[in-house]
């Protein structure tokens, strides 16, 4: 199957070819059609595997052949739980769109409102927007979303573990009641279908793998050590090749910190990016792993679904997280359009129980392999009553996140098709306000 067969105009036809995408992806090729003719899709699919696509190529079709209004109101918008990951999308849609003329602005926390506003003033197509903010503007009554005509919630489960909830409720009771709504999301728990049926009409569900599976390109291997010699072996696993771009998980912020400093002081190129940084600091931060400034990103799992570079070969997981389902959004940062990739973790013993976790949600063993030098005082337990580490302090767990960006002139294997590049990177932290119970962005 080609893109020429999914019914695409020839304007996105020609964006897709300069980019050197021939052949659609599954959830695309899934999805784009019944997008096409109007129906509400909730879709689900593997990290990695172009959900971004999958949906802004329809969305861009229908916004340029269906007429431009007077007023330049926003007819479409696009919500998405991180700063990061409306970036991407925005990029994204610039890239698809070239030939077209659709316009898109982003709306997030943590920079002014001012421009956002001026460019909500001159009119604009789509608006690709954080909760948070975007309810900041509807309280002042700067931005408009009477017209809208289709509304994509992308990591919809990420949005409602983030605690966005009263926020969702509110602005979709500002949108047009007729409009077109897709849900697009790694995962879909029955709580989040429940809540899609109460906005949706007749969706249309799409899967194109089972919940929590993970590529057959990623090799999964265990390094069982001390909590004490962890650093240690980390530094030993990245002084391999110190050129190699890895990703590299904590599971606190202050963790993330000290492990910077660490591998700083020891020569590598290293940066953190999570949600007690400033916006500039985690723009700053990924920009710079993805060119190649920062050889090595230490990330909370508030990133975990936001970072999106192709060929990309490794992920290291310093600590486990607290979370089975999060172990499979930190991998499918590796192993992505069609590359292989490694996922590594380094597993104390108190660290058994979530081991056991993991390997039951994927179902499926991982190879336990002792590093010579860094081998345990004490073998990992594997089973049920394997121990887990206690909450609070260093193991107390961070919201989760979002995916997907490219390398800057990275090539693209042929006949891979547009990752989206938006499925991006680390949000923010949920912060409350007296006057507004809901998370912001």
């Amino acid at each position: 199957m080609s893109f020429d067969s999914l019914g695409l105009a020839p304007a996105l036809l020609r964006a897709l070819a300069d980019y050197g995408y021939t052949q659609p992806t599954p959830i695309q090729s899934a999805a784009i059609p019944p997008a096409l003719a109007g129906h509400d899709l909730l879709a689900a699919a593997q990290t990695g595997t172009g959900k971004t696509a999958a949906f802004a190529l329809p969305l861009l079709q229908k916004l340029s052949t269906s007429g431009q209004t007077m007023t330049r109101r926003p007819r479409a918008l696009i919500l998405t739980p991180t700063r990061e990951l409306a970036a991407q999308i925005h990029e994204n849609m610039r890239d698809y769109g070239k030939h077209i003329q659709v316009s898109a602005t982003t709306i997030f926390g943590g920079v002014s409102m001012g421009p956002q506003i001026n460019a909500l003033r001159r009119g604009v197509d789509i608006v690709i927007a954080t909760p948070g903010r975007l309810m900041d503007h509807m309280q002042q009554r700067t931005l408009d979303l009477s017209a809208v005509e289709t509304l994509v919630l992308d990591e919809a489960d990420r949005m409602l573990d983030m605690g966005f909830l009263p926020a969702l409720k509110r602005i979709l009771q500002a949108l047009p009641k007729k409009r077109q709504t897709m849900l697009f999301s790694a995962t879909f728990a029955p709580a989040i279908k429940t809540l899609a049926m109460d906005f949706m009409h007749n969706p249309r569900e799409i899967s194109v793998s089972a919940p929590n599976t993970v590529t057959t390109l990623v090799s999964h291997q265990v390094h069982p050590v001390d909590a004490a010699r962890k650093r240690d072996l980390l530094l030993h696993l990245l002084s391999v090749d110190s050129r190699r771009q890895s990703l590299v998980f904590s599971r606190t912020k202050h963790g993330a910190d000290k492990l910077v400093t660490f591998l700083n002081a020891s020569g590598l190129r290293t940066a953190a990016i999570h949600g007690n940084k400033s916006q500039n600091a985690r723009t700053r931060a990924l920009s710079d792993f993805k060119s190649g400034r920062v050889t090595v990103l230490v990330a909370t799992d508030i990133a975990a679904r936001g970072i999106d570079i192709e060929q990309l070969p490794i992920v290291i997981n310093f600590d486990l997280p607290s979370v089975a389902e999060d172990y499979v959004h930190r991998i499918g940062r590796t192993g992505r359009a069609g590359m292989e990739g490694l996922a590594v973790s380094l597993v104390s013993h108190d660290e058994s129980g979530l081991l056991f976790d993991i390997r039951k949600l994927l179902k499926q063993d991982i190879a336990i392999t002792p590093v010579s030098g860094y081998e345990p005082s004490a073998p990992l337990r594997v089973d049920a009553g394997a121990p887990r580490p206690k909450q609070g302090g260093g193991g107390q767990r961070q919201p989760r996140a979002p995916r997907q960006g490219k390398t800057a002139g990275a090539a693209r294997p042929n006949g891979y098709a547009p990752q989206g590049r938006g499925d991006h990177a680390a949000g923010n932290q949920r912060r409350r306000s007296s006057h507004r119970p809901a998370a912001k962005a």
